[in-house]
């Protein structure tokens, strides 16, 4: 509309009278049409810009936030709160096929020294979820534990780690959960543990005496990759809730590579999440980097299977990471220097010869060879090598030379079955043995793997099968 003010018979919006001769009537007549054509097009041509302006900047919004929720959502992979979120599988009727649970609507039963603690529903749901969380409460209730109102969580939550989460990871988590999350209105079972436990104002003196606060800040004597590894570890990953051990408060013993304890073996609802330092016998010393990273992918890497509650971290979580990430904690850990050694193994021994070749003509007599030869060594070899991406190598395995026995006592009791991920191999399941050994036969053949081609570590108890199984019910 600027050049049309430059017009000469325009002025200040208006049309001037032109003279009355003919010729100068049809002159002015052509150009005042001509006027009028021009401004319609003037007119079109700034409403279709405008409304091209306005779809792209709502475009580039909407854009942004579904970049948003897909980035919450693979944070949310990384977290794995899916895990812990969601219950089990539920049989609505005998013989029928197991119906899924709603994701993150929260009910799954968590044990712990001081009763069982059910999970929340996370779902944006005003009633039964978090959907009437502010971003302020969605925040604290990640960071420090306390929900709206003031209620504080318990620590089987980890918020203790995800302490460390950035401001622009826990916008993205927000935007995921509020937006790219079904609701679900049904209320999670409410957790009810003894007095004093039920007293959760209580958990502000924990707070204070255990739990660290602060965003992880990169350190920079590493480069980026090793600081991605540590934050992930550290923070979203929360690994040491399982591989760190804790103290008489159910305290971990540290939340980071900075404390001794840290990552060197927890257990966890029963299960003994091994040494993740470079101990060459419990931990993860003799496997490489890229065993680590394919471990994480798809449950195998350097001839181990993972068992127990890992297998649903697999499922979940860590084969959805993207190999960037895999790579990054796996270098993290290949960092970490020994700690709590435990057992070793070496299979250049002379004893470890001998066994293997004692096992092949069954020349061996020692207590539990037997019962190897009989239940074990048709999947796991009787050399222990197992076989690759199917059943787990015994000879020289972290998991067998831990400091605790309460996993292969619990795999021998209720068995377990390998990871069901993308592109990786057909899950193979272990047969329970609860009703075909005894306590004792237990551990006997425990103490027999723990001891032979090369490896070496303390001997299995039947008191320590017993205390297991009464744990268990089984």
């Amino acid at each position: 509309m600027h050049g049309l003010r430059e017009f000469p018979f325009v002025r200040d919006g208006r049309f001037i009278r032109a003279a009355a001769k003919p010729v100068r009537a049809t002159i002015v007549t052509l150009m005042l049409a001509g006027l009028t054509l021009h401004a319609a097009a003037s007119r079109a041509e700034g409403a279709a810009a405008s409304a091209a302006s306005s779809s792209t900047t709502d475009g580039a919004g909407t854009d942004a936030m579904s970049a948003e929720i897909a980035r919450g959502a693979y944070l949310a992979k990384a977290a794995d709160c899916a895990g812990c979120h969601t219950a089990p599988p539920r049989v609505t009727r005998p013989g029928a096929k197991p119906m899924p649970a709603a994701p993150f609507a929260g009910g799954l039963g968590m044990g712990s020294p001081f009763g069982t603690i059910y999970s929340s529903n996370i779902t944006p749901d005003p009633g039964a979820g978090i959907g009437r969380y502010s971003y302020d409460d969605f925040a604290r209730a990640l960071r420090e534990g306390v929900a709206p109102g003031g209620k504080r969580l318990y620590p089987a939550m980890p918020y203790p780690s995800f302490s460390k989460i950035t401001d622009d990871d826990m916008h993205a988590l927000y935007a995921y959960f509020m937006h790219g999350v079904q609701p679900v209105s049904t209320p999670a079972p409410t957790t009810r543990l003894p007095f004093p436990f039920n007293q959760r104002w209580a958990l502000l003196f924990w707070d204070w005496a255990f739990a660290p606060s602060g965003q992880y800040r990169p350190d920079p004597a590493h480069d980026a990759q090793w600081n991605r590894g540590a934050y992930l570890v550290q923070a979203l990953g929360h690994c040491g809730a399982c591989h760190t051990p804790r103290g008489p408060a159910f305290n971990e013993r540290g939340y980071s590579h900075s404390s001794s304890t840290y990552l060197t073996g927890g257990t966890n609802d029963h299960w003994f999440a091994p040494n993740l330092t470079a101990d060459p016998g419990s931990g993860l010393g003799r496997l490489s980097a890229d065993d680590i990273a394919a471990f994480l992918k798809a449950g195998h890497g350097g001839g181990l299977v993972t068992f127990g509650s890992m297998v649903q971290v697999v499922e979940d979580s860590t084969q959805y990471l993207s190999d960037a990430d895999r790579a990054a904690i796996a270098g993290y850990l290949k960092s970490l220097p020994p700690r709590a050694p435990n057992g070793h193994f070496d299979a250049d021994s002379r004893a470890a010869r001998q066994t293997v070749r004692a096992l092949r003509t069954g020349d061996v007599e020692r207590p539990g060879a037997g019962i190897y030869a009989t239940y074990c060594a048709r999947c796991h070899r009787m050399d222990g090598a197992g076989e690759r991406q199917k059943y787990p190598r015994l000879a020289g395995n972290p998991a067998v030379l831990g400091a605790s026995s309460a996993s292969l006592v619990r795999l021998l009791v209720e068995g377990g079955e390998s990871p069901r991920t993308q592109g990786g191999p057909e899950p193979h399941k272990m047969p329970s043995f609860a009703n075909r050994l005894t306590n004792n036969e237990m551990a006997q053949v425990l103490t027999f793997v723990r001891n032979t081609w090369g490896n070496a570590a303390a001997p299995v108890t039947s008191r320590d099968v017993s205390k297991v199984r009464a744990a268990l019910g089984k």
